[in-house]
């Protein structure tokens, strides 16, 4: 029954309602391939136990003709999301062994639809990281290698577990959160789609805060249509959080398969960066070919503000986190360190508890909303953030979605850029300014470069118009035929 965990979620979920295989037999396949891939680091809790009852309850379910939209199909959460009685760490120490008395909104609606919980996956430590290395749990592997090498290659971060765990057909598709192109960067990396909805799609409640303006929780799957099917039970409103928008869930899968014919597809100038490899630029070329034969109009547009949004956004992003994880003082929960008195145990229990690149945005945060500095930076991002969207907004009126590369490289060795935190920022270059903007934005996997290694493309739509957005993924999906796998190595 190996060959059920290469099933996409469309057809796995085809197969549990024709009964050509159980919720069980195909949750078992996926707890076997897991236990196979623990080389690759992708999962920080497997919960086999409670992943083979909720599979016999959708059994039962199934066998009653009782089946919701997701029922029986197998899945993995990252490690951000509050998941009830099961441990939830965020990727750090400092929550040590929290167990959750409650659910995310996001997870809740996914139980609800039928969806069975393989275990925790990977992730950068609160979600800060491009490369899945800042995990208190020691990085996630690609599953994919350089051709003739054996170098260990990054999945990309913060949903590095995530894709990883998609790719290497662990999970038929996974929760992951986007703050700065946390879901579509690693989905370039290793071959998957990932989709990062409109601000406010999917609720934040029960998700762990990174930078509360910015964080959007969305699926990695295996396929767009996958990928809809899951954006679908994730959305909805939800009034525990006062940023979630009061708006219909359109039938998402409905848009994919639909014709483009017509559609203006804006081509943004900016986004051709000094630098850039030759292949990313040939695979931009070819996507807009792409376009083209499937009958949209291509219009070469202009976003002035985006050279300012990488440095925009880490003084935002670092500034709300700074807030965010002053809560974490060994109070509450997680660890608690040692001293003297309160303001010793709060120092020692964030020393110990917070990794490195943590720590470093902290400190930027608290600097940049300092007294004599808000201004100067903060206030100065925000207004530059403002300039952002209204670029998109004009943007819009001429076009009905943006087509961009989705990462300046493809995968690359762990540790290749984890001393020098610029360059390892610049991974987000062509990602941060749909988060700034609230847009939605999604990769596809276009093509293979010269060492086998898998390269996105991006879309980006208007604000809520997700079902446009996963009109023109299909399309560019259908042209480039992207069906490479991950030679098995683990």
């Amino acid at each position: 029954m190996s060959n059920l965990t290469s099933l996409t979620l469309a057809d796995a979920l085809r197969g549990l309602r024709e009964k050509r295989f159980s919720s069980e037999e195909i949750t078992q396949a996926h707890l076997q391939a897991i236990e196979a891939a623990r080389g690759l680091n992708a999962f920080v809790l497997e919960t086999p136990d409670h992943a083979l009852a909720m599979a016999r309850a959708s059994d039962v379910r199934l066998a009653r003709g009782e089946g919701s939209v997701l029922e029986g199909a197998p899945i993995g959460v990252k490690d951000l999301f509050c998941t009830n009685g099961v441990r939830s760490t965020a990727g750090s120490k400092i929550l040590g062994e929290f167990r959750p008395p409650y659910e995310s909104t996001v997870t809740a609606n996914l139980w609800r639809d039928g969806a069975v919980m393989l275990g925790k996956l990977n992730m950068d430590e609160f979600a800060m990281g491009s490369s899945n290395e800042t995990s208190a749990f020691g990085p996630v592997i690609n599953p994919w290698k350089s051709r003739g090498s054996n170098q260990s290659l990054t999945p990309g971060g913060s949903s590095g577990g995530s894709a990883a765990a998609v790719a290497a057909d662990l999970v038929l598709g996974a929760t992951a959160t986007d703050t700065g192109g946390s879901i579509r960067q690693p989905a370039s990396l290793t071959g998957t789609v990932g989709v990062k909805p409109t601000y406010g799609r999917c609720s934040r409640w029960g998700v762990v805060a990174f930078a509360s303006s910015l964080d959007q929780a969305g699926p990695i799957a295996k396929t767009v249509e996958d990928a809809a099917i899951l954006l679908r039970s994730m959305s909805g409103h939800d009034p525990k959080d006062s940023t979630s928008l009061p708006t219909d869930v359109p039938d998402f899968p409905n848009f994919v398969g639909r014709s483009v014919k017509g559609l203006r597809i804006g081509v943004p100038k900016e986004y051709r960066s000094d630098g850039m490899p030759p292949e990313i630029e040939a695979l931009w070329a070819k996507g807009v070919e792409w376009l083209k034969d499937a009958g949209c109009d291509i219009v070469d547009v202009s976003l002035p503000h985006t050279k300012y949004a990488l440095p925009a956004y880490y003084i935002i992003a670092p500034a709300e986190a700074s807030s965010n994880l002053a809560r974490y003082d060994g109070m509450r929960y997680g660890i608690r360190g040692e001293g003297a008195n309160l303001t010793d145990v709060y120092e020692a229990t964030r020393a110990e508890g917070f990794g490195d690149e943590v720590k470093r945005r902290i400190l930027i945060g608290t600097y940049v909303l300092s007294a004599g500095y808000y201004d100067a930076y903060y206030l100065k991002a925000l207004k530059v953030r403002r300039r952002i969207a209204d670029d998109f907004t004009v943007a819009f009126e001429r076009v009905d979605a943006l087509l961009t590369p989705t990462a300046p490289s493809a995968a690359f060795a762990l540790g290749d850029k984890s001393a020098d935190p610029i360059a390892m920022y610049l991974n987000d270059i062509f990602t941060v300014t749909v988060n700034l903007a609230g847009l939605p934005g999604m990769s596809v996997p276009g093509a293979l470069d010269a060492t086998g290694l898998p390269l996105g493309l991006q879309v980006i739509a208007r604000p809520l118009d997700e079902g446009t957005m996963f009109s023109v993924a299909g399309a560019l999906e259908k042209a480039a035929g992207f069906g490479a796998k991950a030679e098995r190595w683990w």
